[in-house]
């Protein structure tokens, strides 16, 4: 749990990026982020900020949470290759995946995004960057509202260079338009938020996580990806993932079944026994709002 606490180093000081991009796979990298919530030390890189190199250009994947954070990592994709960057994917309507949109706009690159997704973080978006500029204060110099030029609904497959690149939409999990990109050619995906195994899944008032857990166990593992990029934490396997999303999930709902069963309160609801997931980064920011939200959810089922 140590990892989550928001005064753990920044892994890459010379930059705003939290970690330093790593080729994962051959033409696959990602900057990983922070599993702490946003904070001023980290400058909001507390997701994965991956890009593609296709040969033909470079696919990036999440706009950032800042101007100033989406330009560090193009910085970046300039050391690796001098091919431009074409495109921006959303994979959600999060602050960190579309506040950085704003660079992007600038350097005149398409940004795509699920209809979602858009709606979602049209609807928040003010909130949203008062947020971000409430921890990042300087940091949050240049950024401003863009919404995503391009959109999907169920699925965009986009061929540059020598990679076939599927933008999809699997149905409801973590977050409205939860996207996810899939290299079929490299048996590698971009999972986004339906895909935990280093720090615990947020459980928002509006997930509806039975229809999660169907849609990872569904179309999700279906692709069945050799290598899982989620949308926090390094690089693992669908091994991995599983055990981090699903089954929390359904021990979770289990264990609040139980409560309610056996005619419990919200009150009580709070402190199920979720000791089996300590290990998970973020478990003491988590774990209550998780289990409180799932009783909510539940009482009406």
């Amino acid at each position: 749990m140590v990892q989550a606490h928001e005064d753990i180093a920044d892994k890459y000081p010379q930059s705003e990026l939290y970690n330093k991009p790593v080729e994962f796979y051959p033409g696959v990298w990602s900057a990983i982020g922070a599993t702490a919530p946003p904070t001023y030390e980290n400058s909001g890189h507390n997701n994965n900020l991956s890009f593609l190199v296709t040969g033909d250009g470079v696919v990036v994947i999440n706009g950032g949470a800042s101007y100033r954070l989406a330009k560090a990592l193009h910085d970046e994709i300039k050391t690796v290759t001098d091919q431009p960057v074409k495109l921006v994917i959303n994979e959600n309507g999060q602050g960190h995946a579309m506040l950085g949109n704003s660079y992007w706009a600038e350097q005149g690159v398409d940004i795509l995004a699920h209809v979602d997704a858009i709606a979602a973080f049209e609807g928040d978006a003010d909130f949203i960057l008062q947020g971000m500029e409430g921890y990042n204060r300087d940091k949050a110099e240049g950024t401003t509202i863009a919404v995503p030029n391009l959109s999907f609904e169920d699925k965009e497959v986009v061929e540059m260079g020598d990679m076939t690149i599927e933008v999809m939409y699997l149905g409801p999990s973590h977050d409205p338009g939860d996207t996810q990109v899939w290299l079929p050619g490299q048996s590698v995906m971009i999972a986004g938020d339906i895909a935990f195994h280093e720090r615990m899944p947020p459980i928002f008032p509006e997930t509806d996580t039975d229809a999660w857990i169907e849609t990872f166990e569904g179309p999700f593992a279906a692709l069945n990806p050799t290598y899982v990029i989620p949308g926090h934490g390094h690089p693992t396997t669908m091994a991995m993932v599983t055990r981090g999303t699903v089954d929390y999930l359904r021990d979770l709902r289990e264990k609040i079944g139980a409560h309610i069963d056996e005619g419990g309160d919200l009150a009580d609801a709070y402190y199920v026994d979720q000791s089996r997931w300590e290990y998970m980064d973020t478990f003491e920011e988590l774990a209550t709002k998780n289990a409180g939200r799932v009783y909510e959810e539940m009482e009406w089922e």
